[in-house]
């Protein structure tokens, strides 16, 4: 089993940056792939980011490419996510998960944080 808690989110101004964290307990991430997905009121848990086990492969959605960073440091068993540029359509919770094999879809993910709130708003 393993444990995800993030960090990070709150209220920021549009064209503002916030840096998510994903901390991880249990066991090591290091053989995981990460995610990063949201979900805003309302609608279905979208996708955002993901990474592969040793960080050398990244994709991100349309929505945010140029704009996220996702990575990861499997020394300290964390996951980041910088955004930058944001937008109000960012507001959301963000969740990291963690799974075994590279994918956009939220149902290929075994495990989940409890989300953090951001808000992006003047």
């Amino acid at each position: 089993q393993v444990q995800l808690v993030e960090s990070g989110g709150g209220l920021v101004q549009p064209g503002g940056s916030l840096r998510l964290s994903c901390a991880a307990s249990g066991r090591a991430l290091s053989r995981d792939v990460m995610g990063w997905f949201r979900q805003a009121p309302g609608k279905e848990r979208d996708f955002v980011a993901v990474i592969s086990s040793a960080g050398g492969h990244t994709s991100y959605a349309d929505s945010v490419k140029g704009r996220f960073t996702v990575s990861r440091d499997n020394a300290k068993n964390t996951v980041y996510l910088q955004m930058n540029s944001l937008k109000p359509e960012d507001t959301a919770v963000y969740y990291c998960a963690a799974a075994n094999v590279y994918s956009f879809r939220p149902d290929r993910y075994n495990y989940w944080g409890q989300g953090t709130q951001v808000t992006v708003s003047s």
